[in-house]
């Protein structure tokens, strides 16, 4: 049985420099399965406000599900991490954009810090793909 679980494992990088530091995946699809680590605006963003942040952050996780063979409509979950609970809103606005019509389960908590200081918000998100395109993905 492990043998199959891992020969279904496929690792997705964005290329991010970290990647190979810490050594993890932007993303891991097993099967029908999409595991999207935490993601934060990249560099860039210094200026930016937490609205944009987190849909420069969507984006990343966007590309990362298009690279699994998964799309945002596949999201089931997501966890969104804010450095300051007074940016809920705008980081609720921008999730809205992306998920209004998919309405995944999701839980929003205050974190003290994130990896740079400029950092606002930091987004995990799981799909699960149909078993019509699990076949044809792989």
């Amino acid at each position: 049985m492990t043998a199959n679980f891992c020969a279904d494992r496929r690792n997705i990088s964005s290329g991010g420099a970290y990647e190979g530091i810490f050594g993890y995946s932007r993303a891991v699809r097993i099967g029908s399965d999409v595991h999207v680590s935490g993601t934060c605006a990249p560099v860039g963003h210094e200026q930016s406000d937490a609205y944009t942040q987190t849909r420069a952050a969507l984006a990343i996780i966007e590309r990362a599900l298009a690279d699994a063979g998964a799309g945002l409509r596949h999201v089931v979950r997501t966890v969104v991490y804010v450095r300051d609970i007074a940016d809920a809103d705008a980081v609720a606005r921008g999730h809205l954009e992306s998920f209004d019509a998919i309405r995944p389960a999701s839980t929003l908590v205050q974190v003290s810090s994130m990896l740079r200081p400029w950092q606002m918000v930091e987004i995990e998100a799981y799909a699960k793909i149909g078993r019509e395109q699990v076949s044809r993905s792989f």
